[in-house]
């Protein structure tokens, strides 16, 4: 009985000295046939190896809104006679607001119109992106030269001025077959009027409004250090206030960096971060908020159908390694994976679903 009761205290205290920062248990020392008998009548806590999917993620607070807002200012000589109201939507091929009352459609691209196009024979983007714009509206514009795609942009040819005046008869404009800047802006896509920031009576030239993405969005600050774990088409969860959660997909990671001034600055304002966009799958999940603060948990790396234990249960062997203990005693080496949730991905030889093993707590 005296060997018996040596060997249940030296056993126990093996099971209790824990590595800093681990959960894990330090295992020193053989283990025989003979300490395996010994120690089966202990009453031990045990956990079961489960089949499951682990996930690095992370939780952060973010802001759901339209985005940043940008100014639009007019073109051309002229006055202000009408303009849109906020949350008015820019639809391509329809009036934004008039000037002289005559109205100003909107064009989708990234190149202005800055000259006027009553010549055939010039080529340009400018002229790449009335081309666009009118065939994505139905209309033919002739056949497209091979230097619209090298770089040169796009000729104005007769057969695009003939459809760009059926075009301006079509929506009850002066049929003249051209265009000068002013009678049309050119917007990145589809908007969303912000604020009106001029007034009937003012100049044409002048900023007429601010307007955002038409789609509603959420902005989360990511620390500079951390959003390289992150690239664009990242799922992600978005919490609403009401408690719901939809899923969303990063969209774009920003290139400034904000904040992280120096310890001794006054500028300093927190880690330095990098703003994250994600756009909710869908659209109506979020239809009933304009702006809402909200969580976004963030996915980055997935483990799919692995074997996994509580960290508590690893057993970090002196020599190296890991293991895990089964109730009689035995041990059985394991290769580690991914930590998540208090989870850690295990693998080894005779290791399967179902399996107890010990644990610490």
């Amino acid at each position: 009985m005296a060997r018996r009761g040596k060997t249940v205290a030296a056993l126990s205290a093996l099971l209790v000295v824990a590595v800093s920062g681990a959960g894990a248990m330090v295992w020193s020392g053989a283990h025989t046939g003979r300490d395996t008998e010994a120690a089966a009548p202990l009453r031990v806590r045990t956990v079961t190896v489960t089949r499951t999917d682990l996930s690095d993620s992370r939780t952060l607070p973010g802001t759901l809104g339209f985005g940043r807002s940008h100014v639009l200012k007019g073109t051309g000589p002229g006055v202000v006679t009408a303009l849109p109201k906020p949350g008015a939507r820019a639809v391509r091929g329809q009036a934004l607001y008039r000037v002289d009352d005559r109205p100003v459609v909107v064009f989708f691209g990234t190149t202005p119109f800055f000259r006027p196009l009553t010549k055939t024979g010039v080529r340009g983007h400018d002229v790449s992106v009335l081309g666009d714009n009118l065939r994505a509206l139905g209309y033919d514009t002739g056949p497209v030269g091979t230097s619209r795609y090298s770089g040169a942009g796009e000729e104005f040819t007769p057969a695009l001025a003939a459809a760009l005046k059926r075009w301006q008869h079509d929506t009850g404009q002066d049929a003249t077959g051209t265009l000068v800047p002013g009678r049309a802006v050119v917007l990145p896509g589809e908007v969303r009027v912000d604020a009106v920031q001029a007034q009937p009576g003012d100049p044409a030239d002048t900023p007429l409004l601010t307007y955002t993405s038409a789609a509603r969005s959420v902005t989360v600050p990511v620390e500079a250090t951390d959003v390289g774990t992150l690239k664009a088409g990242n799922k992600a969860q978005i919490t609403l206030p009401d408690g719901r959660t939809v899923r969303g997909t990063v969209s774009a990671l920003g290139r400034t960096v904000q904040g992280g001034g120096a310890q001794d600055s006054a500028a300093q304002t927190g880690p330095a971060t990098v703003e994250v966009s994600v756009v909710p799958d869908r659209a109506a999940d979020v239809r009933a908020l304009d702006a809402a603060a909200v969580q976004v948990r963030f996915d980055t790396t997935t483990r799919e159908g692995v074997l996994a234990v509580p960290v508590s249960a690893l057993l970090a062997l002196r020599e190296g390694g890991y293991a895990l203990q089964r109730p009689d005693g035995t041990l059985v080496a394991v290769k580690t994976g991914m930590f998540a949730g208090g989870l850690v991905e295990v693998s080894g030889k005779g290791l399967t679903e179902g399996s107890r093993v010990v644990t610490a707590s």
